[in-house]
Order: structure tokens, then C-alpha cells, then sequence
């Protein structure tokens, strides 16, 4: 792949993500809360989630040994970065789950391929065609690979944090659905989207890309109107005891 044809690549990205944007408010995503089985037949949720984020821990990982600035010090911290979230998405957030959901095969299989063209995206730019001259210069001492960095840090907590607080709102055996509270709850219905949504903001300004832009605007175009059905749904079921806490959906103040 020349750097012509990678760039394109990008803008092509970034276009598909305002398709997905605009056609997610009017298609829910149906896996967790919104499982719909009209997306494919369900599988196991630990072994979809599995199957649908490893690739892209793996892909990145080959990409970083293969490349010829593998040791090089912005090529480890940016990658030890990007593997901390999908090391801990693909293998422990998995391992964590309780109960038995189901994940539909269809929406697997689209988030394998657009992790796999996604370490492409990262993995592409990071170590092959990122400039080596100039660019990570003295990459440790860079303000905002720190500003990103901390950034990313920040909105890691608040997802393995949202997480958390999903994962405890039931005892064993018991069905119902309740309402999340605590951590950045008290701001958003979909804390745990917006500390994605963070991570790979942060990410973005890290590694100071456009590789690392589009990927913060898939992952915002992918889980803002996901937030907004998360949304609806909580209002249909809960009613007042939802609205009354004045929430917004994703981003705290904001929307």
C-alpha cells in the first residue's frame, strides 16, 4: 500500500463512519440491552466478544513485530496504549461477563472486520507510514502525547469503572434491568460509551493522526446513537424514575 492509496483508505473510513452514524438512528445495533436476533443467529456473548475483539489485539501486535521500528520509543507507548483496551476487551471484559446473553453472529462478524481494518488504520500509520524524520522525534517529551496519553488513561477508568457498576446491578439469578447509578452515571445514561469514547480521543491526540481521528470519530458515530436507543429504551421501561434524574446520553452537559 503506497501512502496515496493508505490516505484514501482513511477518507473512506471516515466516510463509512457518517453512513453508520445517521443509519444507527434508525437501526438499533441489537447486542446487549438491544439484542435483536434478526442480526444472525445468537452465540455465546463471552465467545462473540472474543471472537469479534481479538483479531484486532492480534493484527496490531503483528504489525508492531514486522515493522522496522519496532523497539522505537513511540512505536512501544502508543502500542502499549492501543493493546491495554483490546487486551482487556478481547480477554478479561469477556471472561467478567455473568449470565448467559446471547450476541447476534452477524454483529460479530462486522465488528471483526472493522477491527481488522482498524489496526490497519492505526497499526499503518504508527509504524510504517508515519514520517521518521522529524515526527517522533523526542516522542516522550512530546505535550501532547502526555495530554493524549492522560486523556486515554481517564476515559479507561471510567469504562472499566461503568463496567463494573453494569456488571454488579444483579444478583445471581435474577433477570430484571436496572437502572445504572454512580461513577459518571450521575451525568449519562451510557457512561460506559463515553469512556470509550474518551480512551480513543485521548488516542487520537497521542499519537497525533489522522489515523487516530478517524478512529474517535467511528467509535463516537458508532456508540452516540446507540446511546440515544439506550436512551428510549430506559425511558420506556423506567419512565420518571429514569427522566426525573435529568441525564444526558453520552456526553456529560452536552448531548
Amino acid at each position: 500500500m503506497t501512502l496515496q492509496t493508505y490516505y484514501w483508505f482513511l477518507a473512506i473510513m471516515a466516510a463509512l463512519a457518517l453512513v453508520v452514524f445517521v443509519a444507527l438512528y434508525f437501526v438499533e445495533a441489537g447486542y446487549g440491552y438491544l439484542f435483536n436476533p434478526k442480526f444472525g443467529r445468537p452465540i455465546s456473548n463471552k465467545i462473540g466478544w472474543v471472537l469479534m475483539e481479538s483479531p484486532v489485539f492480534f493484527a496490531m501486535a503483528a504489525l508492531w513485530l514486522l515493522s522496522d521500528y519496532t523497539w522505537q520509543a513511540s512505536s512501544v507507548a502508543l502500542v502499549l496504549l492501543f493493546e491495554a483496551h483490546y487486551f482487556q476487551r478481547s480477554f478479561i471484559f469477556p471472561a467478567m461477563m455473568r449470565g448467559e446473553s446471547k450476541m447476534p453472529i452477524g454483529i460479530m462478524i462486522l465488528g471483526m472486520v472493522f477491527n481488522t481494518l482498524n489496526a490497519l488504520m492505526q497499526g499503518g500509520w504508527i509504524f510504517y507510514f508515519a514520517p521518521r524524520m522529524g515526527y517522533y522525534d523526542g516522542w516522550l517529551s512530546k505535550p501532547y502525547f502526555w495530554i493524549g496519553a492522560a486523556i486515554f488513561a481517564a476515559g479507561f477508568f471510567i469504562n472499566l469503572q461503568s463496567d463494573h457498576i453494569i456488571r454488579h446491578l444483579r444478583k445471581p439469578g435474577d433477570t430484571r434491568h436496572y437502572i445504572p447509578r454512580g461513577g459518571m452515571f450521575r451525568y449519562v445514561s451510557s457512561a460506559n460509551y463515553f469512556g470509550e469514547v474518551t480512551e480513543w480521543v485521548g488516542f487520537a491526540i497521542a499519537s497525533w493522526s489522522w489515523a487516530g481521528a478517524v478512529f474517535a470519530w467511528w467509535t463516537l458515530a458508532n456508540l452516540a446513537p446507540r446511546s440515544a436507543s439506550l436512551y428510549r429504551r430506559y425511558e420506556r421501561e423506567f419512565g420518571e424514575e429514569f427522566t426525573s434524574l435529568g441525564r444526558k446520553r453520552i456526553i456529560p452537559f452536552i448531548y
